[in-house]
């Protein structure tokens, strides 16, 4: 079990944006930068500030879990990595039981950076696989082969990590179903805890999205329902639950950060572009190095340009996200947040889509299923999602 925070006590998951990578993927719509000699250098100082300023505001807050993004987290020597958990073991109340996650890159992934990573306290491990086809990963502009992604993943079991994740993509460019699953089965070999396989989305601005033959090449739509059904059923065989739309893991392993942002709970964004929200407050820090960098040295970072988000908002925000999740929306807890009654508002829309079986309602909850999860960006928007 969780621990949880003292009755008087503020609690938040950290999230901290590690902004660098060796190049950017072609895919890839995050904020993120080239890692050039001098940037962690400059980066490392201005997080511990912004820690620290955070920690006066806030007190000791209780964090409960604690994921480290990017970027490429891998990137960071161990000596910085050791600093930043120093920081925030001085700072802040990590649970006892601290789920502590870290996004690496297989090609970054090294002994020294493991084992480091291991005795500063990260015990769960998020591996950017994304394929285990060699032109697939040229295609995805990654800076990986198959089998470093293998070897990592093998030096990831002997560095002690026990709760290992292999990040996915799906529906590539010319990509057919049993490439796919050919690249799926080949991550279930490795037998990590969790398995996150997200559909490939083509965002302006990227080299891929700008890419008209790319998006040519998509799969068809039919094709791609077959690739996400068709991963829900070889997952669940082996052993895997679904527990949100794109994610999957062995009993006990779900991502208890991402569950604590999918609940609507507190989480406080550390870094340039980490978005925060604390109770009805949300900023999301500058995308920029240097205005990031201007905002902590002056102690004005998460005090400009907030957000404060309406009942109307947060019940909004709560039916989409729960929504993707296994669990489903807790009907009485939506009436008790937006003052309405989803079933009798929607009254037309859930008797259609229950027919299809695209959702169900059991003890309260109303569920989507693998094919209503399919479509669950037009069932939120019937539902009430702008």
């Amino acid at each position: 079990m969780c621990a949880d925070a003292p009755p008087t006590q503020p609690s938040a998951s950290l999230y901290i944006h590690v902004p660098f990578c060796r190049a950017k993927c072609g895919y890839c719509a995050f904020f993120s930068e080239p890692l050039r000699p001098g940037a962690l250098d400059a980066y490392l100082p201005l997080l511990l500030d912004e820690i620290g300023l955070w920690a006066a505001r806030l007190g000791r807050l209780f964090v409960p879990t604690v994921f480290f993004g990017g970027g490429t987290p891998s990137l960071l020597p161990p000596e910085a990595l050791a600093r930043i958990m120093d920081a925030l073991r001085s700072r802040f109340d990590l649970a006892p039981d601290a789920e502590i996650s870290m996004e690496a890159n297989p090609e970054s992934a090294s002994p020294d950076f493991l084992r480091a990573a291991r005795a500063q306290g990260v015990n769960r491990l998020s591996l950017g696989v994304q394929s285990f086809r060699d032109e697939e990963l040229a295609l995805l502009g990654r800076p990986h082969t198959a089998r470093q992604a293998w070897e990592a993943a093998t030096r990831a079991r002997g560095a002690g990590f026990a709760n290992l994740g292999l990040d996915l993509i799906w529906g590539l460019p010319a990509q057919r179903e049993s490439q796919w699953l050919e690249s799926l089965r080949r991550a279930v070999e490795l037998a990590p805890e969790h398995l996150s396989c997200y559909g490939l989305t083509l965002e302006p601005g990227t080299p891929l999205g700008d890419d008209p033959e790319a998006r040519n090449q998509l799969p068809p739509e039919r094709e791609l329902a077959r690739m996400y059904i068709h991963t829900g059923e070889l997952l669940e065989d082996a052993g895997y639950l679904q527990y949100e739309i794109s994610n999957y893991a062995r009993l006990g392993h779900a991502c208890r950060h991402n569950q604590a942002c999918w609940e609507g709970r507190d989480y406080l964004g550390l870094g340039p572009a980490a978005t925060s929200t604390l109770g009805p407050c949300r900023w999301t820090n500058p995308e920029d190095l240097r205005a990031w960098a201007e905002l902590v040295r002056a102690q004005r970072i998460g005090l400009h340009q907030r957000e404060t988000l309406s009942p109307e908002i947060r019940a909004q925000e709560r039916l989409m996200l729960a929504l993707r999740t296994a669990k489903g929306l807790d009907l009485a807890e939506y009436r008790s947040l937006s003052g309405q009654n989803l079933l009798t508002r929607h009254k037309a829309i859930i008797q259609a889509l229950r027919q299809k079986e695209l959702i169900r309602i059991h003890q309260g909850r109303l569920r989507l299923t693998r094919t209503g999860m399919l479509v669950s960006n037009s069932i939120i928007r019937a539902l009430g999602f702008d």
